[in-house]
């Protein structure tokens, strides 16, 4: 087994976690190699670059570490074994619907809404009202109350004890949030007023120069969804970034027809969803400049992202449609779409013919332009093809291709690509709505596939879930599974008893070592 470290060459030195033998491997990042519940793990610290390290125990510190850091000494602890992320949490005002990160300071920029609420001034103020109607004696003793002698702490109204009161359905509150993600500490806080919500942001840099990186903000004032959806108006807003990145200033707000629920740069301009139709804006003195449009989207414009001249467009109802912009007319063109309308509640471009999705019934899948299309679209020299070409009851002329599909059984909030390890490879991380953070690695060999999917084979025969329901089955629950192999499923097959583990492996014409190893390195790609 091996494992990258680091830049640097590890030094290895022994430690005490736990009462039993563990191993602290420093490189570019310290590392521990320990054994939690009769499984090797090899994590990463987070902490500092160590040069030397040994173990430390005193009367304060029962098993600790003393480290070299470069001139300083440094005793620590080590906490919270078998966890795979460090985290760290950090209150917000509202409920956090997107984020962005600042160009040059990589500061944290977030918005923040919550529909049938209170502002955190109005609670206050609630609050402190209802403190002094119990110092008149009317409701409970509020001397208790302003000493504290209570159940429930300093605070006996907590709202994150008992919940956030709530308003009227059309009532919104939102804020955006610059945030430091070093020190955790919130640099510039806008609270948005008049009921007026955000839904989309994005930075952008435009043509012109002259204020550098700016945010664009999209926000609808009074919507409200029932009895039908409706709003009283909609703006992007324009802010310029002050003091480094820590402090946001409006530079001036445009009032669109429709709630512009996806923003994105492209080519020193601004697309934005705006309802149904796709907008190209370009920077004006007071507000953006409508440039070029596309109507011919069926639904709400949900995602938005490019890649040299291509837009891919997620629909809210209809999957993705690939579009083309030409420069010298100026114009926006659909030449793709997908066969199956679905409900997309996330995407993430992947390359350059290639989309992940995830609609709300908890299906991940992948789609991809043929390639032969491909050619032709970009081989076009007049694009004659794309302006004149028709497809058949409205859709596109041409189809994408579903390549992966995969039914993980929650809801997807996000998609994106990343690595998590420094020399690792792309994988597309996945969270949902309950909590979970999943990946979707891409095999790199046949052979990783062919023995895979074996394994998995194997297992769901010798491993059918406790409730009885077919694996196969469930992993299909709305469209068959294609080319992804349960990574959860291989997982469980260090659970198995030893002979069905001699079993399995005689048919695969392996070890049981072997197979650990196997799946110990597939996991070791990832995290």
């Amino acid at each position: 087994r091996s494992r990258f470290l680091g830049l640097r060459a590890p030094k290895l030195f022994s430690i005490v976690v736990r009462g039993r033998r563990a191993m602290l491997c420093l490189s570019s990042r310290p590392w521990l190699g320990y054994i939690h519940q009769g499984h090797f793990l090899l994590t990463p610290l987070s902490y500092e670059t160590l040069e030397f390290a040994a173990s430390f125990s005193s009367d304060q510190c029962a098993e600790g570490v003393v480290a070299v850091a470069g001139d300083a000494l440094r005793v620590f602890t080590i906490e919270r074994l078998g966890e795979t992320f460090n985290e760290t949490a950090i209150p917000l005002r509202y409920t956090p619907r997107r984020f962005v990160l600042q160009p040059k300071r990589k500061m944290v920029i977030m918005i923040e809404s919550d529909q049938g609420a209170y502002t955190a001034e109005e609670r206050e103020a609630a609050k402190k009202e209802c403190f002094e109607t119990a110092g008149n004696g009317e409701n409970g003793n509020a001397e208790q109350v302003e000493n504290g002698e209570d159940d429930d702490g300093n605070d006996p109204l907590s709202d994150e004890q008992y919940g956030y009161p709530k308003s009227e359905s059309g009532r919104w509150v939102s804020c955006i949030r610059v945030l430091d993600p070093r020190s955790t500490q919130t640099t510039c806080l806008l609270e948005l007023q008049d009921n007026e919500a955000a839904f989309s942001i994005c930075t952008v840099n435009f043509h012109d120069k002259e204020h550098g990186a700016l945010l664009a903000v999209g926000t609808a004032k009074g919507l409200q969804f029932w009895p039908k959806k409706s709003f009283e108006a909609a703006y992007i807003h324009i802010y310029k970034f002050k003091e480094d990145g820590k402090v946001l200033e409006l530079l001036h707000k445009t009032q669109v027809d429709g709630v512009p629920l996806a923003l994105c740069q492209f080519q020193g301009r601004l697309l934005a969803g705006v309802g149904s139709v796709l907008r190209l804006y370009d920077l004006g003195k007071k507000r953006l400049l409508r440039k070029c449009e596309n109507k011919l989207f069926p639904n709400s414009i949900t995602s938005i992202h490019t890649y040299r001249d291509r837009i891919y467009v997620g629909d809210m109802q209809e999957s993705f449609h690939y579009c083309k912009y030409r420069r010298d007319e100026n114009q926006l063109y659909i030449f793709a779409d997908d066969t199956v309308p679905r409900w997309l509640t996330a995407a993430q471009h992947v390359d350059f013919d290639t989309v992940a999705g995830a609609d709300k019934f908890g299906n991940i899948y992948f789609v991809r332009l043929p390639q032969d299309v491909s050619d032709e679209i970009e081989e076009d020299p007049t694009g004659g093809k794309i302006k004149w070409e028709q497809g058949k009851l409205n859709g596109a002329p041409n189809k994408v291709e579903e390549i992966v599909q995969f039914h993980v059984g929650d809801v997807v909030s996000c998609l994106q690509r990343a690595s998590l390890i420094p020399g690792g490879g792309e994988c597309v991380i996945y969270g949902t709505v309950m909590g979970s953070v999943g990946a979707m690695l891409p095999f790199t060999s046949r052979d990783d596939v062919d023995f895979f999917s074996h394994l998995e084979m194997h297992l769901r025969q010798e491993f059918p879930p406790l409730c009885g329901r077919d694996h196969m089955a469930y992993r299909s629950a709305y469209f068959p599974v294609k080319d992804v192999i349960d990574g959860d499923l291989c997982e469980q097959f260090p659970t198995l008893p030893m002979d069905m583990q001699r079993k399995i492996a005689d048919e695969l014409d392996r070890t049981p070592g072997e197979i650990l190893k196997k799946l110990e390195e597939i996991r070791n790609k990832i995290i």
